[in-house]
């Protein structure tokens, strides 16, 4: 077990409250087990922390023992960085607990918690922050990154909530984060991924939110041209209440989708208005739909927020393959189009799918250099995800995106979403995403975590002295 021995759990279970795993306890297959299945590490022991001194505690053995050393929040990460093989794991996934104050509109969440925890919390105050898409979804490594979704062209990226975090560095320090205590990490913290330490605990400020107009809007995929060129002038123009995200995919067979279409390669927005009325708004608004093309399919429908947010997690639940790749888009060019046309015409499997998520709206108002995310002048986030149940077809999803992907990077800005890198992109990929912040993100690296003890990340090495 490397610097795992008998002795060191042993002295990990004394010392902490909550459970220490290892591979001969059962339950350890179900603990080691994340969002992507195509994800199969081993480690030696996984410390389930249930509060912050078993947080230092856990930081303190792996220091004493030498182990390699990941963090656990919500078990999202695609590439599994939540997890190393025969080394330890510090898990917070006990660690659930949101504290609302609707007075002064904020939310303290833990540093387990995942967004379906935050909505449900914040939603019977009719408050929200705009995070992502699957409430499975951790909000810690979602944060982390810079966090887009449903709420960011009315509200901003996540970090742009964030008030502040609660952070116990690689050597044991506590440390709270925000705009007036250790700023330089807290800018490093909003959007520069798990590279600084452990965050236990987040305050972000809650905005309005509560019933909002959902709509879905599909074409036969050889309409992806036509649908695109129209999308792509249509969202950026619309007034910030209305977000839509496009997408490729395979219809499912289930409602709200009618039976004839079921099984069918679409191209689609899926939409969401925010405000007084907005599932009324939200017809106002799409009016334009048939201007592309005529819709194989539209459906409308008012849902509370929370509704909207675990909307695709019966879809595609935990414990599929997955393999992704993403780039940041400025414009949809004519020929990125043609990528997404000929990519969407050979889906390889009925779950796998493209997204373009709009990042602009609020998300451009916030200053270039206030926030580590290091491309406020992208318009789309994009992902490309090859997901299938069976294992038998994980090459096939993934040479099906690392292709879509080639072929469609060189219209890229050049970056990617933290949160959409893949495992083996390699140094230069994560200096790509974050671009000239690269090297104050590696100072702020060399002041909280000088011998890069934080690792199991998207890395980003101290600066040397």
């Amino acid at each position: 077990m490397g610097g795992i021995n008998t002795t060191v759990v042993e002295g990990l279970r004394e010392a902490l409250r909550g459970p220490v795993i290892t591979p001969p306890d059962p339950g350890y297959d179900e603990a080691r087990s994340v969002y992507n299945a195509m994800i199969d590490r081993r480690p030696a022991a996984i410390a389930r922390c249930v509060d912050v001194a078993d947080v230092r505690a856990v930081l303190s053995c792996a220091r004493d023992s030498g182990a390699e050393f990941a963090v656990r929040g919500g078990g999202h990460s695609g590439p599994g960085l939540c997890l190393v093989d025969d080394g330890l794991v510090l898990d917070l996934s006990a660690m659930r607990g949101v504290r609302v104050d609707p007075g002064a509109m904020t939310a303290q969440v833990a540093g387990g918690a995942q967004l379906g925890d935050l909505d449900h919390a914040a939603h019977t105050f009719g408050l929200g922050v705009p995070t992502g898409i699957i409430s499975m979804t951790g909000v810690g490594g979602l944060t982390l990154g810079g966090g887009h979704g449903y709420l960011t062209r009315k509200y901003g990226l996540t970090i742009d909530s964030l008030q502040s975090a609660d952070v116990v560095l690689a050597d044991g320090t506590f440390v709270t984060a925000s705009a007036d205590e250790h700023p330089d990490l807290f800018w490093a913290l909003r959007g520069g991924g798990g590279n600084f330490g452990v965050v236990t605990s987040f305050t972000f400020r809650l905005h309005p939110v509560d019933t909002v107009g959902v709509a879905v809007t599909v074409w036969p995929i050889d309409r992806t041209p036509q649908v695109l060129r129209w999308y792509r002038e249509f969202l950026p123009a619309a007034p910030h209440d209305l977000y839509g995200f496009f997408t490729v995919f395979t219809i499912p067979p289930g409602p709200p989708f009618p039976e004839p279409i079921h099984g069918q390669k679409m191209c689609g927005v899926v939409w969401c208005h925010t405000g007084d009325s907005a599932g009324d708004r939200l017809d106002q608004a799409l009016t334009a739909v048939n201007d592309p093309a005529p819709p194989a399919f539209h459906f409308t429908t008012p849902l509370p927020y929370p509704g909207l947010q675990g909307l695709f997690d019966t879809l595609i639940p935990e414990g599929y393959q997955w393999y992704w790749r993403g780039d940041f888009f400025d414009a949809i060019s004519d020929a990125a189009i043609e990528v997404h046309h000929e990519y969407g015409e050979n889906l390889p499997t009925g779950l796998s799918l493209m997204h373009l998520y709009p990042v602009d709206g609020a998300a451009h108002q916030v200053d270039a250099d206030d926030t580590a995310w290091a491309y406020r002048d992208a318009v789309w986030s994009g992902v490309i995800a090859g997901v299938d149940p069976d294992p038998a077809n994980a090459e096939l999803i993934r040479q099906w995106s690392v292709a879509y992907w080639s072929d469609l990077h060189p219209h890229s800005m050049g970056g990617s979403y933290v949160n959409f890198l893949g495992e083996a992109e390699g140094t230069d990929r994560v200096r790509a995403t974050y671009g000239r912040h690269y090297d104050r993100l590696a100072a702020v690296k060399r002041t909280y975590d000088p011998y890069n003890f934080f690792h199991a990340n998207q890395n980003i090495p101290p600066a040397p002295d």
